[in-house]
């Protein structure tokens, strides 16, 4: 197998195809699939979780890795040949954080076919990412939801922002062209095996209750490169549209902050605002995009003052912007828990306590409880919400003691025992995990 020494060189590639691609964004890679040798899929392998779902292979990592050396030699020569070809994503249902009892479609890839999307990951990411602007966050190796959290705040607070846009795209992964994400990859992109792989994964189609159906839209379900490429396609569709084409033509500021599908502008005048999202909608039509014309709104959220009407509110990753004031009486922006996705996580912890409360131990029901708070609080414990934090546990925490106390006929509980079980294993508290300010 390969020695650190080689797979230091193939990091080295990586980097230099970084390189260059931010020296020139016209520069196009016309040798990609050298890349795809065994040290850089050995690597990928090594990465996968073994304890994840099958895809319809049923093959699981322990198996492939009993004969790894053979089994990756074996891809190399097919994909070299143009003979090896992406199966179906098989596709599961899982709940939708956003509304209780919705699902949500995930896809599982075959085992071979996550080293093939791994390496392919690596490749895209280090063309496209030197190219991406500083407005985008998601998916993005050093950005995170709260990095975008915490730079909008402070745009809303240090800049005059008189209208946001809270955009809501529809369906945006599911509608993807596959023709015309193609297109922006041949931009930067001249190798045809290359291409043509991409392709293969776009049209290896979806394995759902027995029935194979292959369409010409979204992005593969279950890839690993359904991130990036969902990000190239916007790139080129909404970042650099906002950036080169609406800056120059508004007569105020505009910024926009973009993760995944999430999107929000703000915009210093109300005429641009209104400018903005005419265009937007005309911009979106001809990528063969559209927005959710109900939920996409024009917000005023000027900082607030006396005699004028007080300011509106907008969601964006799950969380409520609104102005509040400091603890000196300055008007400050401030988030806390977006009240609907409060009230679905709620929901979800009644339906897995209903579930759950006879069938398992207490203490593994209080670890598995423990988890869920915490959870919880590392992503909205944040700064200026940590009193709705301490709403959402002791809500969350009421509701397990009430399906505790419903696992006989007779009460597990009184509520001075549980407070009393609770002193002896203590739950999670809430606390800032991240800082905004």
């Amino acid at each position: 197998m390969g020695t650190t020494e080689t797979r230091e060189t193939t990091a080295t590639k990586l980097a230099r195809i970084a390189k260059l691609s931010a020296s020139d964004r016209f520069k196009r890679f016309d040798s990609l699939m050298h890349l795809f040798k065994e040290e850089s899929l050995a690597a990928c392998f090594h990465r996968l979780d073994g304890r994840k779902a099958v895809g319809v292979d049923g093959v699981r990592k322990a198996e492939y890795g009993e004969h790894l050396e053979s089994n990756l030699n074996a891809l190399i020569a097919r994909m070299k040949r143009m003979g090896y070809r992406p199966g179906p994503v098989r596709q599961v249902l899982i709940p939708k954080g956003d509304k209780a009892g919705a699902t949500r479609p995930l896809g599982i890839s075959n085992f071979e076919d996550k080293l093939v999307q791994g390496v392919m990951h690596q490749v895209l990411e280090s063309i496209y990412e030197p190219l991406f602007l500083p407005g985008s966050y998601g998916f993005r190796p050093g950005r995170s939801c709260h990095d975008a959290i915490r730079d909008l705040l402070d745009h809303l607070y240090r800049n005059p922002v008189q209208t946001v846009i809270d955009v809501d795209l529809a369906k945006f992964f599911d509608t993807i062209d596959h023709e015309l994400l193609l297109g922006m990859l041949r931009e930067k992109i001249n190798d045809p095996k290359f291409l043509r792989y991409v392709q293969r994964m776009f049209k290896s189609g979806v394995l759902a209750a027995g029935e194979l159906t292959v369409g010409n839209e979204g992005v593969p379900q279950g890839s690993l490169c359904s991130p990036i490429l969902a990000n190239i396609f916007a790139h080129y569709v909404i970042d650099v549209w906002l950036e080169e084409v609406v800056k120059v033509h508004c007569a105020g500021k505009v910024a926009w902050f973009r993760y995944a599908d999430d999107l929000v502008i703000c915009c210093e005048y109300e005429r641009d605002a209104l400018r903005v999202r005419k265009a937007l909608g005309g911009r979106l039509s001809r990528y063969k995009l559209s927005l959710n014309e109900q939920k996409t709104r024009l917000v005023e959220f000027a900082r607030p003052r006396n005699g004028h009407p007080r300011p509106g509110v907008f969601d964006f990753l799950g969380f409520t912007f609104y102005w509040g004031r400091s603890r000196k009486g300055v008007p400050t922006p401030k988030v806390k828990t977006n009240g609907k996705r409060m009230r679905t996580k709620l929901k979800s912890v009644n339906a897995w306590g209903r579930t759950i409360r006879s069938r398992y131990p207490l203490k593994y029901i209080w670890a598995v409880f423990r988890a869920k708070l915490r959870g919880h609080i590392q992503y909205y414990g944040v700064s200026f919400n940590i009193r709705a934090v301490q709403t959402f546990l002791m809500k969350a925490t009421r509701i397990l003691f009430k399906w505790l106390n419903r696992r006989s006929q007779r009460r597990s509980f009184t509520w001075e025992q549980f407070t009393l079980f609770i002193k002896a294993h203590p739950l999670p508290r809430a606390r800032v995990c991240h800082a905004l300010f």
